[in-house]
């Protein structure tokens, strides 16, 4: 029996995991069935990424896994065991963030760090990107507060300040 199917069997058993997170080897125990926004939170102190609906539809949470986007409330911490993370704090400064700014692509916050490691996710995955696919890949966030216009302005300009041999897309 793997690790994954002790897990669904008993929730309360104790595992041990190691992860490397913002570029930093971690080594830690959690519950079974602890999710890896509860463990990034709770245990390593990453208050990054947000608790929102907890089933995988504001994208609140999302964190960089191996590269590509993850919605860090879908995901138990067992799960991501030797696994490479970044989250919000390990970003270095990108043309994402930089638009963020620029483009005032948030109010009240909440929701901005998961649009910026999901944007993360797509420079680096689909550098060409165009307005379509831009907009599709951001429908796995939600934000009540703000237009959308801007948060697509400021990928669209991030990706135009990437091509232009602007910052590099971040560590991930």
């Amino acid at each position: 029996m793997n690790v994954l199917e002790s897990a669904s069997s008993n929730s309360n058993a104790i595992y041990p995991l190691e992860l490397e997170v913002n570029g930093e080897r971690r080594w830690l125990w959690v519950r079974a069935a602890e999710t890896l926004l509860l463990t990034l939170r709770d245990h390593l102190g990453l208050t990054g990424c947000k608790p929102g609906c907890e089933n995988g539809d504001c994208g609140a949470c999302t964190v960089i896994l191996n590269g590509l986007p993850m919605k860090s409330c879908l995901m138990l911490a067992v799960e991501a065991d030797g696994q490479r993370i970044t989250t919000i704090e390990g970003l270095k400064h990108s043309p994402v963030q930089e638009q963020f700014v620029l483009k005032q692509a948030f109010q009240c916050g909440y929701c901005t760090s998961g649009f910026i490691m999901n944007g993360h996710g797509l420079l680096s995955a689909h550098p060409d990107a165009d307005p379509e696919t831009i907009r599709l890949w951001l429908e796995s966030n939600i934000c009540r507060c703000t237009s959308y216009e801007e948060i697509h302005g400021a990928i669209m300009a991030a990706l135009a300040a990437n091509k232009e041999g602007g910052p590099a897309a971040g560590s991930s």
